[in-house]
């Protein structure tokens, strides 16, 4: 790799470590750079998913107020996001890559079009509507005893499922995160974003030890990239909580349609 192939791997990682701590999808900002680098695909993944680990780490300490609060959560998620990067991590080696780059814009489409429709989905399914208590009447979620009895004990399998989706690529990762929290848990978007942080940075941790041993890194990129990637995390994750809710469910939301329509034109046409 010379000189300008590793500064514009460096600038990739950071924007990716950025994307990632505001709304996910960095992915799909930096392995595109790679591929362009020349890097074969699956070395190209497993390069970036070694590179953009760090950028995890200073999202989810930058808003590690937040993940305190639900530190309940975060445990007994973690533990399930971690054996789904690992299965992911073991497909991706097995998997054939023509296999590999036609699933791409469908996974990343579906996932979009599922925090596009969160309020919808939330409104039908009643998702964090007021509940019937006797002697009270009508009481929110929010005055409910202990926080973590709320969560269903079924929203482990989502997780497992976008976990082994994270592990097998990760473009779009965090979109998928925010779209099967933000279904489930009624929590403000902030929140949950530093829910996606900690459970994105364990999936592409675990994902990334088993990726060492595969002969696959290319060592160079990705030591330039983890330090970018560390350092744009860091600052996007500041950032999080500065911005609106709103805007950023749009600029997800945008970011996610527009990979899965680049994705979707060169890939099957």
């Amino acid at each position: 790799m010379s000189p300008l192939d590793l500064v514009l791997a460096g600038g990739a990682g950071f924007l990716a470590g950025g994307v990632n701590a505001l709304a996910g999808g960095g992915t799909l900002i930096s392995f595109p750079v790679l591929i362009a680098l020349g890097l074969p695909p699956v070395s190209a993944n497993v390069t970036n998913t070694v590179a953009l680990s760090p950028g995890y780490l200073g999202g989810a300490l930058s808003q590690r107020a937040a993940i305190e609060a639900q530190s309940w959560r975060v445990r007994r998620l973690a533990v399930v996001a971690g054996i789904g990067g690992l299965l992911g991590s073991v497909l991706l080696l097995v998997t054939r890559d023509s296999t590999f780059r036609k699933l791409i814009p469908a996974l990343m489409f579906v996932a979009t079009l599922l925090l596009a429709s969160e309020d919808r989905i939330r409104q039908a399914l009643r998702i964090g509507q007021p509940v019937a208590s006797r002697g009270s009447g009508l009481r929110t979620i929010a005055a409910e005893g202990p926080a973590h009895r709320r969560d269903p004990w079924w929203l482990a399998v989502p997780v497992l499922v976008v976990a082994i989706y994270g592990g097998y690529f990760g473009a779009g990762l965090g979109i998928m995160l925010l779209a099967v929290l933000g279904i489930v848990l009624h929590e403000p978007l902030p929140r949950l974003n530093a829910l996606k942080q900690v459970l994105a940075l364990v999936i592409n941790t675990t994902a990334a030890l088993f990726f060492l041993t595969s002969g696959k890194v290319y060592w160079s990129v990705a030591l330039v990239m983890a330090i970018t990637s560390l350092l744009g995390g860091g600052v996007g994750g500041r950032l999080a909580g500065s911005v609106k809710p709103e805007r950023l469910r749009v600029i997800v939301v945008t970011i996610g349609f527009t990979v899965s329509i680049v994705y979707a034109i060169r890939t099957w046409f």
